[in-house]
């Protein structure tokens, strides 16, 4: 198990701590514990989700000034993650197959090489300048980074990708 105290750590020491199951220790002495979902760049507060049951969660925000310390309990597994994200994110998006999936990637890792955006493949992600990581199915929402002006920047390059239409289905006009 490892300690660290929170306000010594930057946004990529923070992203490690992602869906793992973690302990909070306030500065007055309150213990919160949960998966971490996310961890805001800017002030530091972390979103833990404890799950109740297969069907319910309770989502808490913990506000960065007020952590004195995370200790992590265990990591999470891909199934915590799914899970986690199903609360946040709807699934709206068709299901598709992994031809589309590689399709959609090579299209949109061409496209930001176009426009001189360092990209990398990482397994089934893109990676841009070891920052930014886009996930399957590759739309401006599957976008991670902790450098919020890189995130928007990436995103809106990723909108306004013509060959993909911002990874969205094509439109039949």
């Amino acid at each position: 198990m490892m300690m660290m105290k929170w306000s010594e750590m930057n946004p990529q020491q923070w992203r490690e701590f992602v869906n793992q199951e973690v302990c909070v220790t306030t500065h007055d002495q309150q213990r919160f514990e949960g998966f971490v979902f996310t961890v805001d760049p800017v002030s530091a507060s972390v979103v833990l989700v404890s799950f109740q049951g297969t069907d319910r969660a309770l989502v808490r925000v913990i506000l960065g000034h007020a952590i004195r310390e995370v200790q992590v309990l265990r990591s999470g597994s891909d199934e915590t993650d799914r899970r986690m994200k199903s609360l946040f994110i709807s699934d709206t998006a068709p299901a598709l197959s992994p031809d589309e999936l590689r399709s959609r990637r090579e299209s949109l890792r061409v496209w930001l090489e176009k426009n001189r955006v360092p990209v990398t493949e990482d397994g089934q992600d893109l990676c841009v300048a070891n920052v930014l990581t886009i996930s399957a199915p590759y739309r401006p929402g599957d976008c991670s980074c902790a450098n919020e002006i890189i995130l928007a920047r990436v995103q809106s390059l990723m909108e306004n990708n013509p060959y993909t239409n911002g990874c969205t289905e094509p439109s039949l006009s």
